[in-house]
């Protein structure tokens, strides 16, 4: 099964393509759309559509796992993430793919065994998980990694986590 992972974010979405058979997976491509602040929220939002557009168009996966969204202060911050969350489930729900989602703390559970993980942890568990020469960067780009082998892992469960 080939799944795509998305860390939604406004300046940096991080994604992720893992190809999963059984117990085995492995890391197709990951990367970041990028928008620049100094470009317009519409044309930002625009490019986020488009660049997931062309993802599912590039990889052709089969179910796509988004990360929930979670934050404690900044509301300016949590409006425009959410604007670009909507903006990749738009596209996403364009394909008819199935979508689903999991918390940070079930990631972190799911790639480490410790849902209070740090960043590094994460990344190194993906690097290991995957046998990578390296860390994956950006960090929005391993997030969206660990997304998609959180789905991976999750086998029959994983309805509970399909999008409604």
């Amino acid at each position: 099964m080939r799944i795509l992972g998305i860390d939604p974010g406004l300046a940096t979405m991080g994604w992720g393509v893992v190809d999963s058979e059984g117990s085995k997976c492995g890391l197709v491509k990951c990367g970041a759309v990028i928008t620049p602040p100094d470009m317009p929220i519409q044309r930002r939002l625009h490019h986020i559509f488009l660049g997931v557009k062309e993802l599912i168009a590039t990889y052709q996966p089969e179910e796509i796992v988004f990360e929930e969204l979670f934050f404690a202060k900044n509301i300016t911050t949590a409006m425009n993430v959410s604007a670009a969350r909507g903006v990749a489930l738009c596209a996403c729900a364009d394909s008819g793919l199935p979508m689903y989602e999991y918390t940070p703390m079930q990631i972190k559970q799911a790639v480490t065994g410790y849902g209070k993980a740090d960043k590094m942890q994460v990344q190194q568990m993906v690097k290991m998980m995957l046998n990578l020469p390296a860390i994956i960067r950006p960090d929005d780009a391993a997030d969206a990694v660990a997304a998609a082998l959180t789905h991976a892992a999750s086998g029959r469960m994983k309805e509970q986590f399909l999008m409604k």
